[in-house]
């Protein structure tokens, strides 16, 4: 098919794939993304970095067409830097390995592993592993490799071109989930740009805080800081602006956080619905800003987004089988993997519910927020439907969080 290649600047193509129709991925809502993947050309050579996802090459081939075109060249890739094997940025590698067998491919030791056991077809291909510090020189052009382990598969890497461009690949490290035509952070509202930055690292990096500010530290003191002109990730947008998304990430990793709570409820009744509100109102009477789920209903990449910004955490359900309202599991479950402690700082929780006999489902909440890396503050629970008596100490534990928030912190 034919699609047109994007310039970056001299020499340098985005080639990527817009996939207006993905809903979910790696159990994450989103509405369409991209599959970035880039060419650079020196002198005499081209470099491809990075892939697409299986069935989705055609775009991707008609952009490389199109790029080789716009430098008046035979279409002929001689070297393949493959960042990361997940199938989203690897997903065509046995395609262009058939096309262009003698291209070697540059990758980590765990990824040379990898790509092996996913796909068949790279028996033969020339697998080059690189570690942090490697160069790779392709005429005039040079590229250094920053190993990336964890960030977030143990193979990543980041690829740097060293030239005046500045370029840092950072593969699925800054991305978004973004599908929209235009290329660059100056084309979408800010608003738009690091909300969608936000819910990638709350949902896919979050847990791994600690090695990010590792690798800010490596990077820093390898004198790399002030080269990184520009930020092309593999998914959304390209970033510019490479200090807005690096100083983001290192507040997310710090775990800098809001005046703001995020309340999470499900409910059978609407006891523990009315318990939210009150719950909320509290809240917003010392001026603290609140996010509120409805389990039932919303999505819990979506909740994430808000906890990684919240200083602390409401959750409510009801009893039943004397333990909470199934439907929590779920979001219960991925809040541990997340561990949302990981990134220095306890944030505050609050659990509640309706009950009709024995109770205690606000209780194993908070059990298991606490395992999760929370500090759960109180715990409260009304039997059948709460009183305005009891909606008042609802209202009076959101002003007691509220207070705690602002004075703690």
């Amino acid at each position: 098919m034919m699609a047109n290649a994007v310039k970056i600047t001299d020499g340098v193509y985005w080639t990527g794939v817009l996939d207006w129709d993905i809903r979910n991925y790696h159990g994450y809502t989103l509405d369409g993304t991209t599959y970035n993947c880039y060419l650079v050309f020196s002198s005499n050579k081209a470099v491809l970095i990075d892939n697409t996802y299986p069935g989705t090459s055609a775009q991707m081939w008609g952009r490389i067409e199109d790029a080789f075109q716009r430098e008046g060249r035979e279409l002929k890739i001689d070297v393949i830097i493959q960042n990361h094997i997940e199938k989203d940025h690897s997903g065509a590698l046995v395609e262009v390995h058939k096309k262009f067998p003698e291209a070697p491919i540059y990758c980590t030791a765990p990824a040379s592993i990898g790509l092996k056991r996913h796909y068949k077809g790279l028996e033969d291909a020339d697998l080059r592993t690189v570690k942090t510090g490697d160069t790779l020189e392709v005429d005039e052009r040079q590229f250094l490799f920053l190993q990336a382990q964890m960030l977030h598969w143990p193979d990543s890497m980041f690829t740097l071109l060293t030239d005046n461009t500045g370029i840092l690949f950072s593969n699925d490290a800054f991305g978004q989930h973004l599908c929209i035509k235009d290329r660059y952070d100056t084309d979408i509202p800010e608003y738009v740009l690091m909300d969608a930055s936000k819910k990638f690292y709350a949902n896919l990096l979050t847990p791994l805080s600690m090695l990010i500010l590792q690798k800010f530290e490596e990077i820093n003191k390898l004198g790399l800081l002030d080269n990184i002109k520009m930020i092309a990730p593999s998914h959304g947008q390209i970033w510019t602006d490479p200090m807005k998304i690096i100083m983001a990430y290192n507040d997310w990793a710090t775990g800098k956080c809001e005046d703001k709570a995020t309340i999470i409820y499900d409910t059978m009744h609407y006891s523990t619905r009315t318990m939210a509100h009150a719950l909320a109102e509290g809240l917003i009477a010392e001026d603290i800003d609140v996010s509120m789920y409805f389990i039932h209903e919303d999505e819990r990449s979506e909740m994430v987004k808000d906890i990684l910004v919240s200083k602390a955490l409401l959750v409510g359900v009801p009893t039943m089988f004397n333990g909470p309202f199934p439907s929590v599991g779920d979001m219960m479950y991925y809040l541990k993997g997340l561990s949302f402690d990981r990134t220095g700082v306890k944030r505050r929780a609050v659990t509640f519910g309706s009950k009709g006999w024995s109770g205690k489902a606000a209780d194993q909440l908070a059990g298991t927020l606490e395992s999760s890396g929370f500090q759960v503050m109180e715990t409260y629970e009304v039997d059948y439907v709460p009183t305005d008596e009891q909606l008042d100490e609802c209202f009076a534990i959101g002003q007691r969080l509220g207070k705690e928030i602002k004075e703690s912190w």
